[in-house]
């Protein structure tokens, strides 16, 4: 196979979510590291951005700013982009009418969650908007739609007429994901106590791991809670038993405070049943850190038999065995259960289905 594979990468100078702006920057240079005998890898990035990502054989710089880029797209206007095979890490893709079997022209893109969907009240409204009319563009023009899981594709099947053009490829916890030496002074400066459990999961379901918490005899380590939805999260943490001073609510950290955090924690307790790809359930198991997730077909392909997978009214009861005498099984299988994913793993089957297509 010889062939140039151009990969957008459309949040370097300005993020929208971190963990995909992240994952599209470790695919790439992923794709760069294992590309096939004969093939190279170009990047297509929005105005003002700079890739630092060595081994791009060429960057096409885009006269738009991503803002601006992300609306002319969604209205199919691509001019200066350019054919050939184009992968995006997100659903953010020149989405227009190609000739694949006469020019060669390939299009494929990728959804890690289906929360503009399923959960549209946890995005602001120009998301939830851009996203499905950019999933519609999808299902006219792609030539596949990668998701993270099996679940998700089979939802995604039942939703749109994508048909066989559904791909599965997982995500991955960052490269070199691992304790700082620092991580104990990151802990005291972000304020967290000296044990606690870590929870993820929304308004609607972090009311099971408040109540894990108290079970326990824990403290909770909120994570990735947004800006001004502190004061509700402390409610139903109080409503749930768990003092307001023994739940500690914490919004987007880096990814060495995020390893921190987890080093001193007891357990992760994944509270949401959504299809969103659960990059902290993976982060945790990197670091043998103990998994209680809810039941889920996202927690069910993601974990398998790498934690505990319960229904929400066991979850007190998983999680004081997760910090009693289940504490070792439970970190050992997380450990060998995120074996199963990295990002230079993600970019072969990349390769590969530019190769299939």
């Amino acid at each position: 196979m010889s062939a140039r594979l151009r990969v957008v990468l459309d949040q370097l100078a300005h993020v929208v979510d971190a963990d995909q702006a992240a994952a599209s920057v470790e695919l790439a240079s992923g794709l760069v590291r294992t590309a096939p005998s004969g093939c190279v890898v170009e990047a297509i990035v929005p105005a003002a951005s700079e890739p630092s990502i060595e081994g791009l054989v060429e960057v096409r710089r885009l006269p738009l700013a991503r803002r601006e880029l992300a609306a002319s797209w969604q209205l199919g206007l691509t001019q200066g982009v350019g054919g050939g095979l184009i992968h995006s890490s997100t659903l953010m893709a020149p989405l227009v009418r190609h000739d694949r079997l006469h020019d060669h022209d390939q299009t494929t893109v990728t959804t890690w969650d289906l929360l503009a969907w399923d959960a549209p009240e946890s995005l602001s409204k120009s998301a939830v908007a851009w996203q499905r009319a950019m999933l519609k563009r999808a299902v006219k023009h792609a030539d596949a739609v990668v998701v993270p899981s099996h679940a998700m594709a089979a939802r995604l099947g039942e939703t749109t007429k994508l048909g066989d053009r559904i791909r599965v490829i997982a995500g991955a916890a960052p490269s070199g994901f691992v304790v700082p030496l620092d991580a104990a002074a990151r802990r005291a400066a972000l304020s967290l106590p000296s044990g606690y459990i870590v929870l993820t999961g929304s308004e609607r379901s972090l009311e099971a791991g408040f109540r894990a918490a108290v079970a326990a005899g824990a403290e909770a380590v909120v994570l990735d809670v947004a800006e001004g939805a502190e004061p509700r999260l402390a409610e139903i943490a109080v409503a749930a038993g768990l003092p307001e001073s023994r739940a500690h609510m914490r919004g987007a950290l880096s990814r060495d405070d995020r390893a921190a955090v987890f080093a001193g924690a007891s357990a992760l307790v994944a509270t949401s049943d959504l299809f969103a790809w659960p990059w902290r359930v993976v982060e945790a198991m990197t670091l043998g850190v103990p998994v209680i997730a809810v039941e889920s077909g996202m927690h069910r392909d993601v974990i398998a038999d790498g934690g505990a997978i319960v229904d929400p009214a066991e979850i007190p009861d998983a999680v004081v065995d997760a910090l009693g005498s289940g504490a070792r099984r439970l970190s050992v299988l997380a450990a060998d259960r995120s074996r199963a994913f990295s990002w230079l793993g993600a970019a072969e089957r990349v390769w590969g289905l530019h190769a299939d297509l």
